[in-house]
């Protein structure tokens, strides 16, 4: 066929596939799995179970019992308990060093004069006591201060009182409290309040600098603070006794841990994870007891129909972890290093339980970023995509006696459809914690968004939903079940998957570039068509580096390498079509623009940075999960100060330590952090940031 033919039919294809990205065949929903073996999945999960979990450990805000912190915490115990329950091999609490942390014990806000009525109460909202106050005993005034400015506050008489506002708690407990001698601050919460008026936002106060103590602080609902704040404004008098008991509590780290195990111990590992705590104080039925019940969930489904025989023995080990965010599952990765080696991806749940219309969200998946491609992300979509499309009513079957493909509703929770998003990464949470340099396991989370109570007191198992309980744990299992199996047939099928998705990914990727130029002037006309160029080229690298990372999936390597190998021919032909279309699309833009010339030629910096070809050493594994910062650390100030550069002058060093792989220049990683980032990093940022690596022995060039 004639080159110039051939690139033609691609970009038929390609604009085809953008413009049908949205749609589904209606009749047909496929998923690696067979379908006896979904239907074992599907037929298991519950979502009662789950949202059980949720209530039992979360499902309200309650107060840690001192003993807690002395011993085990009640939700490291239940999930403990459930597990040897289930059967599952190897569960137990691995306990790491903790610190000390704010209790609150007693709050109490009680007005004297004119009437004596409770404002404000611990027992009655844990949030309404702000984490970090001080014990107290005092009676006093209270007086109003609007939104806390400077100028409100040093223009009342507030020594001896305690002010109450609407403003920033933060603010106005360092002015009023800190320098004024006002005794403590009462807030009324602006916290979404035409949303919800009664919820309160989990907030904290802290000393001085000068390491003054904190007062205490009292948050108000908006709805009850509206009152308070009308009888202040019409000149009342309100005399208060404020009671506040609070102590440092000493505590340990506490990860719950258990595992499927593989039948070959070399094949690898499939990691779940989810942070059971966020803090010890916090609490929050769906940020992160749903999380937590959705992986435990997980683990009883596969352990249930293993053990059963229903599926059949995995190869590889699927493993579950539970503990504090980023402060607990931290120091497990750490400490076990040769399980990291031998770990294929990490599935994270956090934030999975919402009643998704109650929220107005959708069930997200959050991919890994270029710098850790990997098969993960298209195995998760495959079964969102089967979730999300065979679970919903569709036209097309109008008139059946089954109005879906797969009915897959809990029968307590809601009957609705699944709505779901495939995102690009986003972190905080602690798939970053694999995701990390030292680590270098890619990891994706799942995760609903937004949440209207989101870090909020209403965070409560009543914003849960069993069908969704339901959904994401098969969507978890389906997926770490077809890994754990994986042969050189799935290994295949994956590839294949990737490959037809890979297409769909390059075709968005030209629609942006494409607006890239619709939107650009005269002026920046050349800069936006290389950005819109190397959106593309970057695209394809990441989705041929993707294809690679199913090798480690298969036995017979020459086999599915010689596919891989085709496959991403087929990703370059994509690519190269692309390219056409965006290149005389700009002819068509310059034009119009009244442009001649479109070429973009390297600074004397872009020329420099592009023969800067930074290499990994050992160093940066060899303490594992975060010990990188250690050899930083060790750097003299003044050497790290010839190389500056600051926080936001780089979209996201994390992304940066894993761009560098021995073949990309610093100009490379330079321009895919552009990419995948709305916000431009600085080139002379960058390299003055692997330069200061490069004194910390974390880089070579």
């Amino acid at each position: 066929m004639h080159k110039k033919v051939f690139i033609l039919l691609i970009l038929f294809f390609l604009i085809i596939t953008v413009s049908l990205e949205a749609q589904i065949t209606p009749w047909l929903y496929w998923t690696f799995l067979p379908d006896n073996q979904m239907d074992e999945i599907i037929g298991e999960a519950s979502g009662e179970t789950a949202w059980n979990t949720i209530m039992e450990t979360g499902g309200y805000n309650k107060d840690r019992l001192a003993e807690e912190y002395a011993g085990t915490f009640y939700e490291a115990r239940y999930i403990l308990d459930q597990l040897k329950l289930y059967g599952l091999p190897g569960a137990e609490i691995v306990r790491f060093p903790g610190r000390k942390v704010w209790d609150g014990i007693k709050g109490e806000l009680w007005e004297l004069s004119p009437k004596r009525r409770k404002i404000a109460s611990y027992r009655d909202m844990t949030a309404m006591l702000v984490k970090g106050s001080n014990s107290a005993d005092v009676e006093a005034e209270l007086i109003w201060i609007g939104q806390g400015t400077d100028e409100e506050i040093d223009s009342s008489k507030i020594e001896g009182k305690i002010v109450v506002t609407e403003g920033s708690l933060w603010r106005a407990h360092n002015t009023a409290c800190m320098e004024y001698g006002a005794l403590g601050v009462v807030a009324i919460s602006t916290s979404r309040q035409y949303f919800d008026s009664i919820q309160l936002p989990w907030s904290r106060i802290r000393g001085s600098r000068d390491e003054k103590p904190a007062k205490f602080a009292f948050y108000l609902p908006a709805r009850e603070g509206e009152f308070l704040k009308k009888r202040l404004l019409r000149e009342e008098k309100i005399k208060v006794h404020a009671q506040v008991e609070t102590k440092m509590e000493p505590y340990e780290l506490q990860d719950v841990t258990c595992f499927i195990p593989g039948t070959d111990s070399k094949a690898g590992e499939v990691i779940f994870s989810a942070h059971l705590f966020e803090g010890i104080t916090k609490q929050g039925a769906n940020d992160n007891k749903s999380g937590s019940a959705g992986i435990l969930e997980v683990a009883r489904i596969l352990h249930t129909l293993i053990e059963e025989g229903r599926l059949p023995k995995p190869k590889r080990t699927i493993r579950f972890i539970w503990g504090p965010e980023f402060s607990g599952i931290g120091p497990w990765v750490k400490a076990n290093k040769d399980i990291m080696k031998n770990t294929l991806c990490n599935i994270n749940m956090d934030m999975v339980g919402e009643w998704l219309t109650k929220n107005k969200s959708f069930m997200s998946f959050m991919r890994t970023t270029y710098g850790n491609p990997h098969y993960i992300n298209d195995v998760m979509e495959n079964y969102y995509r089967f979730v999300g499309e065979a679970s919903r009513e569709k036209i097309h079957r109008r008139g059946g006696v089954e109005n879906v493909a797969y009915r897959i509703v809990a029968p307590t929770g809601v009957d609705e459809p699944f709505y779901y998003s495939i995102e690009p990464h986003y972190g905080a949470s602690d798939h970053e914690v694999f995701n990390s340099w030292g680590v270098r396991v890619p990891g994706i989370m799942m995760i609903a968004w937004p949440d209207q109570w989101y870090h909020t007191s209403g965070d409560r198992v009543d914003k849960a939903d069993p069908t969704q309980m339901k959904r994401v744990a098969v969507i978890g299992a389906a997926a770490a079940y077809t890994i754990a199996i994986a042969d050189d047939d799935m290994a295949l099928k994956i590839a294949a998957e990737i490959t037809s998705n890979g297409t769909r990914r390059l075709g968005h990727q030209l629609m942006v570039g494409l607006e890239d130029l619709n939107r650009a002037t005269a002026e920046d006309f050349a800069r936006q068509y290389h950005l819109a160029k190397l959106r593309i080229k970057a695209a394809v690298e990441n989705e041929k580096n993707t294809l690679e990372s199913v090798l480690e999936l298969a036995r017979k390597k020459q086999k599915v390498s010689r596919y891989i190998s085709t496959t991403k021919k087929t990703i370059d032909q994509v690519g190269l079509a692309q390219l056409s279309a965006l290149a005389n699309y700009q002819k068509i833009k310059a034009a119009k623009l009244k442009i001649k010339s479109t070429k973009l030629s390297l600074t004397e910096l872009e020329e420099k940075a592009s023969k800067m070809i930074p290499k990994t050493t050992g160093k940066v594994t060899v303490n594992g999960y975060g010990g990188y910062r250690e050899f930083v650390d060790d750097v003299p100030k003044e050497e790290r100060d010839k190389f500056p550069y600051g926080w936001r002058d780089i979209a996201s060093t994390r992304e940066l330590q894993l761009l560098i792989n021995g073949k990309r220049s610093i100009l490379d990683i330079k321009q895919l952090l552009d990419v995948q980032h709305e916000r431009k990093s600085d080139l002379q940022s960058v390299i003055n940031y692997i330069e200061v690596l490069k004194l910390a022995g974390l880089v070579e060039m």
